[in-house]
């Protein structure tokens, strides 16, 4: 005897699954798309918010879904890469990937502190710091926190970040001769967190990274990526 599937028998929360699974493989919804909210949802099959919660919390879980703090659930673009043989600037990977590209100038500012003429190796005078959040599709990759040496780029202070990347800028200026860099997970700041929309207890892929322009250090930045949105790739 054939039988049917009874929908009662499926649990409640993977019928929420089932659900959002089906609009994306479909194509109804589509990779950097906000999705219907929980009370949306929760309205639309008629259950809980737990049980939403739940459904919604596996599907990221399972990098299926990216949740933004303050801004709501959007179908996973796939991990943005970085390759780690080349230096590219972020915008080129991102619109090379079918991304559209934003960024957002946090800091822009001539420091002389300690750690701003440590990171450069300078021994007096100040470096110029600048903190920059980049963005795929209005959802924040990349917190870029970069010393740069103004005895080779003097004029770093005047660019439009908002216009032209860093690397872009450096590159047209003084092409690099060789770098060293270094990668860990690390737990970010609640101000960074904050600033990448980040859920609490997730930690970063950061990279740490130095550039010279012959014997001299050009910059010295390091960038927070959320972990579950990047990934480095690379090989020879």
């Amino acid at each position: 005897m054939h039988g049917t599937l009874d929908k009662k028998a499926i649990p409640a929360f993977q019928q929420v699954k089932d659900h959002v699974l089906q609009q994306i493989r479909s194509g109804e919804w589509k990779p950097g798309d906000l999705i219907p909210s929980e009370r949306e949802l929760m309205a639309q099959f008629g259950l809980s918010r737990m049980t939403v919660n739940r459904a919604l919390r596996e599907l990221t879980d399972n990098q299926q879904l990216v949740r933004i703090q303050g801004s709501g659930t959007y179908v996973a673009p796939g991990k943005y890469q970085s390759t780690l043989v080349e230096i590219r600037s972020i915008d080129d990977e991102l619109v090379a990937r079918g991304h559209r590209y934003r960024s957002q100038v946090l800091t822009l500012e001539a420091s002389a502190t300690p750690v701003a003429q440590k990171a450069l190796g300078l021994e007096s005078g100040p470096a110029f710091h600048s903190v920059i959040v980049h963005f795929a599709d209005d959802i924040p990759i990349q917190l870029e926190d970069r010393y740069t040496n103004p005895q080779l780029f003097p004029d770093y202070l005047q660019q439009d970040f908002h216009l032209v990347t860093p690397n872009h800028y450096m590159v047209q200026i003084a092409p690099l001769d060789r770098a060293e860099y270094s990668i860990e997970s690390k737990m970010p700041e609640a101000a960074m967190r904050k600033q990448l929309q980040m859920e609490a207890g997730e930690p970063c892929l950061l990279l740490s990274r130095r550039t010279w322009v012959h014997d001299t250090v050009a910059t010295s930045v390091t960038l927070w990526h959320p972990g579950s949105r990047y990934q480095f790739t690379g090989g020879f």
